[in-house]
């Protein structure tokens, strides 16, 4: 269920649109935050709000890789896995962390603390392999130094 507070925000950002549909992305946005993932349900009431088939709000968050229709962890660690960074190592430290972390990519660890995964680009190709925590961009990374790195989060 959306609460009360985000309805009032969505609503506040709609009216900055000249069609209230433009307004969808950041809508899903709020509803993440507040949330920590778009559910089914919510994807449903923003149907409603925006009058459109609840099938293309769940377009929407299955196409945008930073929008969850899942439960995630605290912290999310991505390696890039484009051409570039695949030729620095970049599949190799994934499985790595796979193995270090106990789950597969798409997988959160049991605490709830990382959900782990991949991203086709994270624009870095000169400084790869690349890895996203959080909002955090970590270069030149391999294994040993990725493993340090989810071993220093909460």
């Amino acid at each position: 269920m959306i609460d009360e507070p985000t309805r009032d925000r969505i609503d506040a950002l709609a009216q900055r649109f000249p069609e209230r549909r433009g307004a969808l992305l950041g809508a899903l946005q709020l509803v993440q935050r507040e949330a920590g993932f778009v559910s089914r349900e919510a994807c449903v009431e923003l149907a409603e709000l925006f009058a459109i088939r609840p099938n293309e709000v769940q377009e929407l968050v299955s196409f945008y890789n930073l929008l969850y229709d899942a439960p995630q962890g605290r912290h999310h660690v991505n390696v890039c896995t484009n051409l570039p960074c695949s030729l620095r190592g970049a599949r190799d430290l994934l499985r790595a962390l796979e193995a270090h972390l106990g789950v597969r990519a798409g997988e959160t660890t049991d605490d709830g603390r990382i959900t782990l995964g991949h991203e086709e680009c994270l624009g870095a190709c000169a400084w790869a392999p690349v890895v996203r925590i959080d909002e955090r961009y970590c270069e030149d990374v391999d294994a040993e130094s990725a493993k340090a790195l989810v071993d220093e989060l909460e």
